[in-house]
C-alpha cells in the first residue's frame, strides 16, 4: 500500500462515513448537504485512487462525479423546495454545515489535488485535475449558497410578515 492509498482510504473513513450517516438521518437540508459532501468526498478519492493505483481512468470517474453532485444537489433542492421552505434549518447540525460546506470544500480540494497535481506533473493530467478541482469548489458553492439563500429568504419573509 502506497501513501497515496492511505490517504483515500483515511478520507473513505474519516468522510464518507459521516456523510453517509447525515445523509441517512436528520431533516433534509441537513440530507442534502450530506449528499453534496458525499460527492466531494467521493471525488477526491478516485483522484487518490488513480494516482495509487496509476489508472487515469479513474480521473475520469471523478471528473464526472465533480460534474454531476452539485448538479444533484441543486435538483434535490428544486424538488424539496416546499419541504425545505416548510421546515427551517432548527438544528445546531444542519446551520453549521450550511456554514462549514464552503470553507470545507475551499480548504479540502486543494489539499488533494495540488499534491496530485505536483505526482502528474506538467501536461494533460495536470489541467485535468486542476479543472476538476475548480469544479469541485465552484459546484459546493453554488449549490451550497442555493440552500442557504432558501434558508436567508425565508428568515427575511417572516420578519417582513
Amino acid at each position: 500500500m502506497n501513501g497515496w492509498l492511505l490517504a483515500a482510504a483515511l478520507l473513505l473513513l474519516v468522510g464518507f462515513a459521516p456523510t453517509v450517516w447525515g445523509a441517512a438521518r436528520g431533516p433534509v437540508r441537513r440530507r442534502i448537504m450530506a449528499q453534496n459532501l458525499a460527492t466531494l468526498v467521493g471525488c477526491l478519492v478516485m483522484l487518490l485512487l488513480a494516482q495509487g493505483y496509476a489508472r487515469p481512468s479513474y480521473v475520469d470517474l471523478g471528473l464526472v462525479l465533480a460534474v454531476l453532485g452539485p448538479a444533484g444537489t441543486l435538483v434535490y433542492a428544486r424538488l424539496l423546495a416546499d419541504e425545505l421552505a416548510e421546515r427551517p434549518a432548527r438544528d445546531r447540525i444542519a446551520r453549521a454545515l450550511d456554514r462549514a460546506m464552503t470553507p470545507l470544500a475551499a480548504l479540502s480540494v486543494p489539499l488533494v489535488v495540488l499534491p496530485l497535481c505536483v505526482a502528474a506533473g506538467p501536461g494533460r493530467a495536470m489541467v485535468k485535475l486542476l479543472v476538476i478541482g475548480v469544479l469541485l469548489v465552484g459546484g459546493n458553492v453554488v449549490s451550497t449558497r442555493a440552500l442557504s439563500a432558501r434558508h436567508t429568504g425565508e428568515k427575511t419573509g417572516a420578519a417582513d410578515g
